[in-house]
């Protein structure tokens, strides 16, 4: 089953729920996994089920990088706030690196989260 990482920072939250539900049919057939505010705020707000790992604050974008590196996860959202992002926020440039490594998509923008969710679902028909 293909398997989605969504990662946001605070201020993309409410970003990410919306790109959620213009892609709720497609993503309700993925295997999702989720840092823990992300997924909480994405199962609550629109039912899908989604594998929560720590917050980004206590690793849980690490986590996200490990299953890379274990080649368990197809790609990742991450939609980031590249102006104001708070020191508690996750960083990209670790999973930057090792998406690069292991061939893996990453999103940081609405857009291209949207370019790798429509290339996903053709690989899905």
């Amino acid at each position: 089953m293909t398997r989605v990482a969504l990662i946001a920072h605070d201020d993309e939250k409410p970003e990410m729920i919306d790109l959620v539900r213009a892609y709720e049919d497609l993503l309700a057939g993925f295997d999702l996994v989720g840092t823990g505010t992300t997924g909480q705020r994405i199962t609550d707000e629109t039912g899908l089920d989604v594998e929560r790992k720590q917050s980004g604050r206590l690793g849980g974008d690490v986590q996200i990088g490990a299953e890379v590196a274990a080649d368990e996860l197809d790609a990742i959202v991450f939609l980031r706030d590249p102006l104001t992002a708070q020191p508690h926020e996750p960083d990209i440039s670790a999973l930057l690196r090792i998406c690069d490594v292991h061939d893996v998509p990453l999103a940081t923008t609405r857009t291209s989260a949207e370019y790798v969710l429509d290339g996903l679902a053709r690989d899905t028909e």
